[in-house]
């Protein structure tokens, strides 16, 4: 029997800044099947920095085509930061879905919610550091922020870690190998629910008698 996947699934990753959800993502990406999951890929309207590749880092497009495409109803989530837009195009996701492959979106907790009004299928899961003092010495190592400015990026991450009953599964991401396997071990568990594809997977034995 053909064991593919029937259809992809859309996990959605969030958490607050510097729980690591990068990281996790990263070590998922380089231990899994290309074939099987990809890392989804945002649309932009800035332009491209150096090193950066149009498909890969960003789909890179002027504001005019971004805005048509909001006009289209061709984004799961977008929004505009400055002066620049930024936005999870619909059109590739649901491709791979429907040739079974798993789609990864690394995204924001505002941009997570947004996600779940347009796409309340996916699976989404929130990242959460062992410990707010842990938190602040992973900030704090980065040396690039002032205590004030450290002070109100934790007062934020209280604020955000309000939403996680918006959420279907937390990890914490206190050993990056660890939770990293635990969200592994939650896309293997969505993908052995009993769901709509029942019938399919009925039907499949069906032809071998």
């Amino acid at each position: 029997m053909d064991t593919r996947q029937l259809t992809g699934k859309l996990f959605v990753i969030s958490g607050p800044s510097g729980a690591g959800k990068g990281t996790i993502i990263k070590r998922l990406m380089t231990d899994s099947d290309p074939d099987r999951i990809v890392l989804s890929t945002s649309m932009t309207t800035r332009a491209p920095r150096e090193g950066e590749v149009d498909g890969v880092s960003y789909y890179f497009v002027s504001m005019e085509e971004f805005q048509a495409l909001v006009e289209e109803g061709g984004f799961l989530e977008h929004a505009q930061v400055y002066q620049n837009c930024y936005g999870t195009p619909k059109a590739p996701v649901i491709e791979n879905l429907a040739r079974g492959i798993d789609v990864i979106l690394e995204i924001d907790i505002q941009g997570a919610l947004a996600v779940k009004e347009s796409y309340p299928e996916g699976i989404f899961i929130f990242i959460l550091p062992p410990s707010m003092t842990e938190l602040r010495k992973r900030i704090t190592g980065r040396g690039t922020e002032s205590p004030e400015i450290i002070d109100m990026r934790l007062s934020k991450v209280m604020q955000e870690v309000a939403y996680i009953e918006e959420y279907d599964y937390c990890v914490v991401n206190g050993e990056v190998e660890e939770a990293a396997s635990r969200v592994r071990s939650i896309m293997t568990a969505e993908h052995s629910r009993v769901t709509e594809n029942v019938h399919e997977i009925i039907d499949r034995y069906k032809e071998e008698i």
